[in-house]
């Protein structure tokens, strides 16, 4: 009896395994077997899409052979050009062989990674695709007019539901994703937020040299800037303008992130993030939370939320938030007193606590103000709930479905025994 709770112990662990590992994939390992797409597999590692497709699960990747692939680089497209039309062969839907046949009502239109950057109008990056007769599947890019010139081919790899390798004919003309993209140094990053809403934080860095340098050294090699609305940071000005000028240009850094984050990496990753401004012992970072499809960034002085994306593209990334974050290197947390208790009640008062932080940063060759003395000792936010840190909750979690696995197993081996 007690080997047979084993075994079931045993079955019930290698279930959990499996699950663990059943959302793993590497595009480039599925399609380094098949020297066709050798191009394709290339181009997916040089635009950086790669590692964005291992990111996603219920994917599709329309591959193209290495013929398909030099009639497109015979026009002479450049990388970022190239990036934008690739992604515009990565379905956000499952379809592997047998669902391209049995697509209700003949046809579909499925959602890209070209129009999940934010960057496609209207429905220029979705895909068309139509099951015809005789068993011949036709595939075109919305805004072709609809024409569909690109057709299934074979069934390269499928890991049912999670992600399916398809091969076409030929690559999906689209005009908006094969117009020139300017390449990240020639991108405007101030003028973009200026035309969304950040136009008082782009101007205060536009007037401060020194920060706005260390962002145009920062966009080539992949930058993330979280810039805060315009009323917020209006509302802040005054609070700014006291700074000295270091402590000026390291705010405005704290900002920036030198590193490329899209919206899927920062839902997907929890924890301490380094800045622009981070320098050694002056950490200037902050942390990334996230649930569901919220996140938000956290000090010790206040918590802000992402509102929107302006830009999604490596090596950049620009998101709004609806606050002004507060570097814990600058500001003191304004906790608002707690009530007076009534007499009766004073004697079983609990008492508060406070949290602390240790985290490692990277170095940066510039040197970071320390607070002092001279630092504002208030934030400019109205919010209470905002100004008490909880760093406890920079720690990694586990995804809601894998907790459900363990639990699941550990109640089956309890009733088993």
């Amino acid at each position: 009896m007690m080997g047979q709770k084993q075994h079931v112990v045993l079955l019930i662990f290698s279930a959990f395994l499996l699950f663990q590992t059943s959302n793993a994939h590497n595009i480039t390992r599925l399609l380094a077997k098949h020297p066709s797409l050798s191009t394709f597999n290339h181009y997916l590692t040089l635009t950086h899409l790669a590692p964005e497709i291992n990111r996603r699960t219920t994917i599709t990747v329309l591959a193209l052979d290495n013929a398909a692939m030099s009639s497109l680089l015979d026009k002479n497209p450049s990388i970022y050009t190239i990036k934008n039309i690739l992604s515009l062969h990565v379905l956000l839907d499952y379809f592997g062989a047998k669902k391209l046949h049995q697509i209700r009502n003949g046809t579909a239109l499925a959602a890209t990674m070209f129009q999940a950057t934010g960057v496609a109008p209207g429905v220029s990056g979705f895909v068309n695709i139509t099951d015809f007769k005789g068993g011949k599947v036709g595939f075109g890019a919305e805004d072709n007019g609809g024409s569909l010139n690109s057709f299934f081919v074979k069934s390269v790899e499928e890991l049912p539901y999670n992600i399916s390798v398809i091969q076409i004919s030929k690559a999906l003309p689209s005009v908006v994703a094969e117009a020139p993209t300017p390449g990240p140094s020639e991108l405007n990053i101030t003028g973009i937020m200026s035309a969304h809403g950040c136009k008082v934080f782009a101007d205060t860095l536009l007037a401060n040299p020194e920060a706005m340098g260390t962002y145009e050294d920062n966009v080539n090699g992949g930058l993330t800037v979280f810039c805060p609305m315009d009323d917020p940071f209006k509302a802040f000005l005054p609070k700014y303008k006291n700074l000295t000028a270091s402590k000026k240009a390291s705010f405005l850094e704290f900002f920036g992130v030198p590193v490329y984050q899209s919206l899927s990496m920062l839902k997907s990753n929890n924890g301490l993030m380094n800045t622009l401004a981070t320098d050694g012992a002056s950490k200037f970072d902050f942390t990334v939370q996230n649930e569901g499809e919220e996140v938000t960034l956290k000090t010790r002085v206040n918590t802000v939320k992402i509102t929107g994306t302006l830009i999604d593209e490596q090596p950049v990334a620009i998101y709004t938030i609806d606050k002004v974050l507060l570097p814990k290197e600058l500001f003191k947390a304004a906790l608002s007193p707690a009530p007076a208790p009534a007499p009766e009640e004073a004697a079983d008062s609990p008492k508060g606590s406070k949290s602390k932080t240790k985290s490692k940063s990277k170095t940066k060759s510039k040197a970071a103000p320390t607070p002092d003395s001279d630092s504002p000792a208030e934030s400019p936010d109205d919010d209470p709930a905002d100004q008490v840190a909880d760093d406890d909750n920079a720690a990694m979690c586990f995804g809601a479905e894998r907790l459900a696995v363990v639990g699941l197993s550990f109640l089956l081996v309890f009733f088993l025994l």
